[in-house]
Parts: C-alpha cells; structure tokens; sequence
C-alpha cells in the first residue's frame, strides 16, 4: 500500500502560526498533523504502508523533506517528497507525485484528522471517506445507491447528500487515477480554472469502476486556530481514553496542578500553575503563575502571569500577560 498526501497549500487561515512551519508539520498533542494523519491510516486499512509521497509547496522550509522522510520512515516505509510548483488544483497537485500511483494506494489531503473503524470492500476499485455533516453547501458530497457512489457533486446549491468527503480516497489501481488525471492535464480541463480530482472520479465512474465509500465516526479539521486548538482537545481525550503516556518523566512540578488529558511535552517547567483539562504544551517550554485550558502551546515557549481558555500559542513565545483568548505566533495577534 502507498500513501501520497498532497499538502502543498501555504495555511492562511491559520497564520500567523503557519508562516514559519507548513500547517501540516503543526503539532497536535505533541505529533504533527501530518504524522497522525498517515498513522490512521495505516491503523484503519490495517496492513504495511510500503511507500508515502509527500507533495509540498516551493516556499515550504528547508528541512521540510527532512522531517516528512523521517515521518515515514517511522511507519517503516519509504518516503518521497515531490514539490508543486504552482497551485493548480486538487488533481494536478497528486500529479506531481504521479511516480507513486501505482497499484493499491490511498490519497489523503493533509488538512484534517479523523477516526474510523471499517473493512475496506474487496471487490470494489475505490473508497471514498465521508461523514454526515449538517450544512453540505460547503463540501464536495457523494450521493449512494445501494451502498454504491453514483454522483460526486462539488458544494451543492440544492440537496443532494448530506456525506461530505473529508478528503481522503483508496484507489485499488493508482495507475488509473494517474491516467484520468494526465488526460485533465493534457486536455486543459478545468473547472474554477482549477484541474480537480472530483473531474478524474466522475470519468473513472462513468468508465465503469465502482466506488464505495467509507464513513468515519469523526472528522476532525485543522483550518483556523478555534478549530485547531478544538481538535487538539479531541485527540486528547482519544489519548487519554486509549491510555496512552501524554505527560513526559522528566516534567518539573512547582505548586502546580496537571488536571487531564493534557500533552506536557518533555523538559516542561510549571510553577504556581493550574494546567487543562484539554491544554498540549511543547518541550522545553516554561508556564509560571498560571491557570491555563483548552490550549495549544507548542515549544520553547515561556508563559506567565496568563489566564488562557481556547488559545494557540506558537514556538519561541515570551508571553506575560491577562488576555483571556490568544492566538501567538509570528506577528503576533492578541484578541
């Protein structure tokens, strides 16, 4: 099985965290986005992941390959970076790792998390991963017969499926999908002046190939801070659930109070603090006189005197201060 995410978008909604790290390499409870995106997918299909392209963009930082080759690598699989020189669409950006599409494999859009427990259909050439969501304007949708995909419909004015696809697609045969996405290219056909993957699935369709899809019980975005920080809190409790270690050995306690699930991240220093439920704080960072929930701090950051609820603080932060709702990073933004 491969795995080729395509993660080349720059994050916008999410600055000003993303103009020094690519959204995907953002920390989660610890674990970049991208990391925990490729794990579940491994988990659900439930056999070895033999290869992961990763498709980046050109302004991405220098040690970006470096970082996602090591990603693989810890899943045991060969890792390979493509980069896409112009944002061109969901279809040309696979492209760009075109290489890789062979053979079964699965497409997973870098920008959301989720949690799924199902049996992926032998007979069937391709899945499609969906969840209900109350307002499907917003969303590309599948609409089923009999269990079966009939219709992909890109943000529907008028009712049509309330199953969105959350971004993440299994093709039995990846040199299929390469095929019908050269022929997009070579045929300059576009919708929104954009090559779309939803254009390649509706030629596959009509040709015959069958698509089945595959509901998860959570998705999870990561697109602007309020959600971020939320899903944060989600993959907590997950954790927290499923037992796993989230706070390291060597974290310094001073007077203060780790109420779970919390992510404290190794050589943390709290004095005089109250810290969760649902806060992850990065290594080698510092929290005095504090009282902090529901947050993302990520490392080598120092807070003090702060009371924070639903914040997102980024790396190298020095915060001292009273604001109730922050979000840090890079030109730094206090609301």
């Amino acid at each position: 099985m491969k795995i080729i995410v395509p993660m080349a978008g720059i994050g916008s909604r999410l600055r000003p965290h993303t103009l020094t790290i690519p959204k995907p390499l953002t920390l989660i409870a610890g674990k970049p986005i991208v990391q925990r995106l490729v794990e579940d997918i491994a988990n659900v299909l439930k056999q070895p992941v033999e290869e992961i392209a990763f498709v980046i963009g050109p302004t991405f930082p220098a040690d970006t390959e470096k970082k996602l080759l090591a990603i693989a690598e810890g899943l045991g699989a060969k890792g390979v970076v493509t980069v896409q020189e112009q944002a061109l669409g969901t279809a040309h950006a696979i492209q760009c790792a075109k290489e890789s599409l062979n053979g079964p494999c699965v497409v997973a859009f870098a920008d959301t998390l989720f949690k799924a427990d199902f049996t992926l259909d032998a007979d069937a050439d391709g899945a499609i991963w969906v969840k209900k969501v109350d307002n499907p304007k917003a969303y590309g949708v599948v609409k089923l017969q009999d269990g079966i995909i009939t219709e992909f419909v890109e943000k529907p004015e008028e009712f049509i499926s309330d199953l969105a696809i959350i971004g993440i697609y299994y093709f039995k045969k990846g040199e299929i999908l390469r095929e019908e996405i050269q022929y997009l290219l070579d045929n300059d056909i576009k919708e929104k002046g954009e090559y779309q993957l939803t254009n390649a699935l509706e030629n596959m369709k009509q040709k015959g190939m069958k698509f089945v899809p595959g509901q998860v019980n959570e998705w999870m975005d990561c697109g602007n801070k309020e959600i971020t920080v939320d899903t944060n809190g989600k993959i907590l409790q997950y954790e927290h659930q499923e037992g796993k270690k989230l706070v390291a050995d060597d974290v310094i306690l001073e007077n203060s109070e780790i109420i779970p699930p919390c992510y404290i991240g190794n050589n943390v220093k709290l004095i005089n603090t109250k810290i969760g439920p649902n806060v992850s704080i990065g290594t080698n960072s510092v929290v005095e006189n504090s009282t902090i929930t529901n947050s993302l701090i990520q490392n080598n950051t120092a807070i003090k005197n702060a009371t924070l609820n639903n914040a997102m603080i980024g790396n190298h932060v020095e915060y001292d201060g009273n604001f109730t709702s922050v979000s840090l990073g890079d030109y730094s933004q206090l609301t």
